[in-house]
């Protein structure tokens, strides 16, 4: 599931010419902590709702509130589901702005509607499911090799997705969602045989002691789920 997918066409952006009665007009009626604030297509970053406080006149135009927070928080049309989570728990924000290849605003996702859509991911996170994620130079990936150590340490991969390492364009990441919870036998035997598993995810808390693994913990306490 990729970003454009979710984006929620209801939620129009601020703009910097907004006035600070106009926004708090928005947050009220929108009933989010966030929003973007784009201009000319440009996104600039958001507004959050506490930053309307009592000493801000109504009549104020936004730019007054400049420099906007959050301006690197954005994921792109192209990316995946887990990237938008990941921005949401990262920043601690509500809704993510999504931006094209251009790096043009398009749209925003908020969490509810991301999990909404998502379906299943709190069922198979419930105390029967595990996420791993591994970072391999593309041509060592072998999805049939993986699944392989994975069955016979008695598992199955439920989902998998692969994306560009941002850091390394001859690496590929690859997610897998398995439904054990323990994942630490298939961890041991992908290393033993060379593959890196840079952070691995259950709904119980963080496995081992990666400071990755507390970022999935992070996001099902802040999604209540």
């Amino acid at each position: 599931m990729l970003a454009e997918e979710l984006i929620n066409q209801k939620i129009p952006p601020l703009r910097p010419t907004d006035t600070v009665q106009k926004a708090g007009r928005w947050f009220e009626q929108l009933r989010v902590a966030e929003l973007p604030v784009v201009a000319r297509r440009q996104y600039l970053g958001l507004l959050h709702e506490a930053e309307l406080s009592d000493e801000v006149e109504g009549n104020q135009l936004l730019t007054a509130l400049a420099p906007w927070s959050d301006a690197e928080a954005f994921v792109y049309t192209y990316q995946h589901f887990y990237y938008v989570m990941e921005a949401a728990v990262r920043h601690h924000l509500s809704v993510v702005p999504v931006l094209n290849a251009q790096h043009e605003y398009v749209g925003l996702i908020t969490i509810a509607d991301a999990i909404t859509a998502f379906g299943g991911l709190s069922s198979a996170m419930r105390g029967d499911g595990s996420i791993l994620v591994l970072t391999m130079p593309e041509r060592d990936y072998s999805l049939t090799q993986i699944s392989r150590y994975v069955e016979e340490e008695n598992a199955k991969i439920l989902s998998s997705f692969t994306a560009e390492d941002e850091t390394d364009p001859y690496n590929l990441r690859l997610t897998l969602r398995l439904n054990t919870p323990d994942p630490s036998r298939i961890v041991a035997t992908l290393e033993r045989f060379g593959f890196y598993v840079s952070a691995q995810f259950r709904d119980s808390g963080p496995l081992g002691a990666r400071p990755e693994d507390e970022r999935l913990d992070s996001l099902l306490h802040y999604l209540s789920i």
